[in-house]
């Protein structure tokens, strides 16, 4: 087993997602256990954010802090069931991955959404930093043209709030994001963290917001347990869950996950340290 190091994996779960994320982390930190020194981060749509805020030194305590402030930027939407059946419709007809992708692609193109610009300004207010970080950090996206997916880093040649913002470009709900003539969509769309990336690392911790996937392919246990690393997969407790509701992608509800994020850390700081120390 060749082993580059600890990897941390965020994966995707809207702006309670981050939040959740962010006030774990924190938790954790509080008892001892510090992701923030992880030789690799990995964000997949809402991780995404995050992966990018800790890469950039944000301190934890101002992360966590901001997610009580009004959410002035942020633009409150939901997943209606029609999307998700147009999710499911794509994913259950016939054809490889990067197929099924490219169906649920060509109706993300097609939908009317706010404005590329109107969604960017949204992550001018989220980053902290409009360059790449020196920290090893990888972006998930896909190509809403053909299905492909994207890793970006800054060796990629992609903007880094672009790259962000297409990994948090939930099909049907945000427009993909340009880069470099091309359109991108959620990371989320191949896998909802896209662990399988952090091969070869020894020590591997998941945070997923959200476990289940379109298919079982994209699941964090199953690419988790192909992975020949220490490691472990953390979602929200019962307590987090209430506290995040039934609409990750409302801006109201990220106080209370962050604070279920952090309590939360205290009944898992030991089985984290184990695989992390």
């Amino acid at each position: 087993m060749s082993d580059k190091g600890r990897a941390l994996v965020l994966g995707g779960g809207g702006v309670t997602g981050i939040a959740w994320e962010i006030g774990l982390v924190l938790g954790l930190a509080e008892a001892g256990v510090d992701l923030t020194g992880a030789d690799l981060l990995i964000g997949t749509s809402a991780g995404s954010v995050v992966a990018a805020r800790l890469a950039d030194g944000t301190p934890l305590e101002e992360l966590y802090a901001g997610q009580s402030h009004p959410p002035r930027d942020e633009i409150s939407a939901r997943l209606t069931t029609g999307m998700m059946l147009r999710y499911v419709t794509a994913y259950a007809l016939p054809g490889t991955g990067q197929r099924k992708r490219a169906r649920l692609g060509r109706a993300a193109l097609r939908a009317r959404t706010v404005s590329e610009a109107e969604r960017r300004t949204v992550f001018e207010g989220r980053l902290a930093q409009r360059d790449w970080p020196e920290r090893a950090l990888r972006v998930t996206a896909v190509n809403a043209e053909d299905g492909s997916f994207a890793v970006f880093d800054r060796d990629s040649g992609a903007p880094f709030l672009d790259a962000v913002a297409a990994s948090c470009a939930v099909p049907l709900v945000w427009p993909p994001v340009t880069i470099d003539g091309h359109r991108y969509m959620d990371g989320g769309m191949r896998s909802v963290a896209n662990v399988d990336l952090a091969a070869g690392y020894g020590r591997v911790v998941v945070l997923a917001p959200i476990t289940r996937a379109l298919t079982r392919a994209g699941r964090p246990d199953v690419q988790l347990a192909a992975l020949d690393a220490r490691s472990i997969l953390l979602s929200p407790d019962a307590a987090a869950l209430k506290a995040i509701g039934g609409n990750v992608l409302d801006p109201a509800r990220r106080a209370p996950a962050a604070e279920a994020g952090r309590t939360q850390a205290a009944s898992v700081a030991d089985a984290v340290r184990e695989v992390w120390a």
